[in-house]
């Protein structure tokens, strides 16, 4: 029986999915996958199969797998990060033997790319924190944003459905001040936009712009990744580079 392979397609650039995932995928005969990675994707889907995982429920889902196993092996091109906050995990596990994860540039790795900073930065960030309002505070003993946020903290905020001025509250509560503060829409895709500003600017930026698709009639992902820390506007400068030059790298006899 053919297998069925979970690819990582990171933010959804063909052009960053990996040499394995793209093989993989080029074999597959039926691909699931939903909206705009069927467009982004286009002339890797080409005389393929395609479906949106989303259209059913999770027996429906099952057993249209199976029958497309029948033909040839099954593709998932699965958009963000495959292994942060995916809803795979129950097809994944159900599967078993028979699936195989391939991973993908995440979006932190490509957030991270496309601002040219790194998230770890001696002397300014000393730790990368991912998190999601919507998965912090679910019990009393539970962080919450404020609990995260603090100096030295580079958070990469996946999936958020707070108000942004409720969102920079919470973030205040944490880090004391105001810190760089950088919204990633659409990394990747068709429509990109990228803002970069404060905590004390971040919401006049935005110009009253839904980022995170929150108004009642509005469901779909929002497709934007937030991140806060002083390291998005920080520079270690030359001395950084040959102290460990001396201490760390230089080789001794």
């Amino acid at each position: 029986m053919n297998r069925v392979f979970f690819i990582g397609a990171g933010p959804g650039d063909p052009d960053l999915l990996t040499l394995r995932g793209a093989r993989l995928l080029e074999q597959a005969t039926t691909v699931f996958t939903p909206d705009p990675l069927d467009q982004t994707f286009a002339r890797l889907l080409r005389g393929k199969k395609i479906h949106s995982p989303f259209d059913y429920y999770f027996d429906e889902l099952l057993a249209l797998i199976d029958a497309c196993r029948q033909k040839g092996p099954v593709a998932f091109l699965v958009p963000g990060d495959l292994t942060f906050y995916a809803p795979f995990q129950a097809l994944v596990d159900t599967l078993g033997e028979n699936a195989e994860v391939i991973p993908g540039v995440g979006i932190a790795n490509a957030a991270s790319a496309r601002l040219k900073k790194t998230l770890d930065l001696p002397g300014v960030c000393n730790r990368a924190i991912i998190a999601s309002p919507r998965t912090l505070g679910d019990d009393e003993n539970a962080p919450d944003l404020a609990d995260l946020a603090a100096p030295g903290v580079t958070l990469l905020i996946y999936m958020n459905n707070l108000p942004l001025e409720e969102l920079v509250v919470q973030l205040r509560r944490g880090y004391g001040r105001s810190v760089p503060m950088a919204l990633l829409h659409r990394l990747g895709l068709p429509g990109e936009e990228i803002l970069l500003g404060d905590l004390d600017t971040i919401v006049d930026l935005t110009a009253g712009r839904d980022f995170f698709n929150l108004g009642p009639d509005n469901r779909r992902p929002a497709l934007t990744l937030v991140i806060v820390g002083e390291t998005l506007t920080a520079s270690p400068g030359r001395d950084w580079w040959d102290f460990r030059r001396e201490h760390i790298w230089r080789h001794r006899s």
